[in-house]
C-alpha cells in the first residue's frame, strides 16, 4: 500500500517532532532527523546539539540564505537561535558522555526487538567511521530511531535479532517509520505497535516487521494532511 502524494520523510519528521518538548537538549542524526526543527511549534524552546561543537541549532536556512561558516555534524547548512554557543568537539562529546542529552534521534539500518541498534556499517562497504552514534545511543536519556520500515529490497529493518554490526545494544526506546510508531520494551524484549500511519493498516505493519509485534488495544491511526 502506498502513500500517494504524501512525503514519507515529512510524515516521520512531523511525528518525531511531537516527542520534542520545551526545555530539552536534543541531538539529531543525519538525514530525516535533521528535518525535525522545521515542524516544531514556535513556542517550543529547545537547544539542538551537534557533535562538531554547536548548541542552539535552528531550522534549515532558506535556499540562498545559507552561511558557509554554519553547519551541523554532517556539514549541512544550519541556522542558530538566540543564546546559541560554539565549542570544540571534545566539549560536544563531553556533553553527550555526561548524559546531558534528553533525546537523540537517529537513523538505522536495523533495530532488534530488544532495542539493539545497527546504524553505522554494512560489511564490505566503505564508511568514514562510526562517528558519534555509539556515544549518542548509549548516553542519551531517550533514543528514537527514525527510518523506513523496510530496506530497498523490501526486507524488514525491524528484526528479532540484528544481523549487521551493532552500534549499541539495548538502547532504542521508540521506532518511528512511514508506517508506524513502535515502542521498544527493552526489559521484556517486546515491540508494541501504538500508532499506524494512514493509509497503512495494522496487518500491513505486522507483515513488514521481522519480529513479533504486540498490538496496543487502543492503537492510534494518524491521517496526515
Amino acid at each position: 500500500m502506498g502513500l500517494g502524494k504524501i512525503n514519507p520523510r515529512e510524515i516521520m519528521a512531523k511525528r518525531a517532532a511531537k516527542e520534542v518538548k520545551s526545555g530539552m537538549i536534543v541531538n539529531l542524526g543525519i538525514g530525516i532527523p535533521s528535518l525535525i526543527p522545521n515542524y516544531l511549534p514556535d513556542d517550543c524552546q529547545v537547544m539542538f546539539h551537534a557533535e562538531n561543537g554547536v548548541l542552539g541549532l535552528g531550522p534549515t536556512p532558506q535556499k540562498g540564505e545559507e552561511d558557509e561558516n554554519l553547519c551541523n555534524a554532517a556539514g549541512l547548512p544550519v541556522t542558530l537561535i538566540p543564546g546559541s554557543s560554539y565549542f570544540d568537539s571534545s566539549i560536544a562529546f563531553a556533553i553527550i558522555r555526561k548524559g546531558l542529552l534528553d533525546l537523540t534521534v537517529l537513523g538505522a539500518l536495523e533495530v532488534s526487538k530488544n532495542g539493539d541498534l545497527a546504524n553505522w556499517i554494512v560489511p564490505g562497504k566503505r564508511v568514514p567511521g562510526i562517528g558519534g552514534a555509539m556515544d549518542l545511543a548509549q548516553k542519551s536519556k531517550k533514543v528514537i530511531v527514525l527510518m523506513n520500515h523496510t530496506n530497498k529490497n523490501g526486507d524488514p529493518k525491524i528484526v528479532s535479532d540484528c544481523t549487521l554490526p551493532l552500534t549499541s545494544p539495548s538502547c532504542v526506546d521508540l521506532i518511528i517509520t512511514e508506517m508506524a510508531v513502535i515502542e521498544v520494551k527493552k526489559e521484556s524484549g517486546e515491540l508494541w505497535l501504538n500508532e499506524v500511519m494512514s493509509p497503512y493498516l495494522v496487518s500491513d505493519v505486522i507483515e513488514k516487521t521481522g519480529a513479533p509485534l504486540f498490538v496496543n488495544p487502543n492503537v492510534v491511526v494518524h491521517r496526515w494532511e
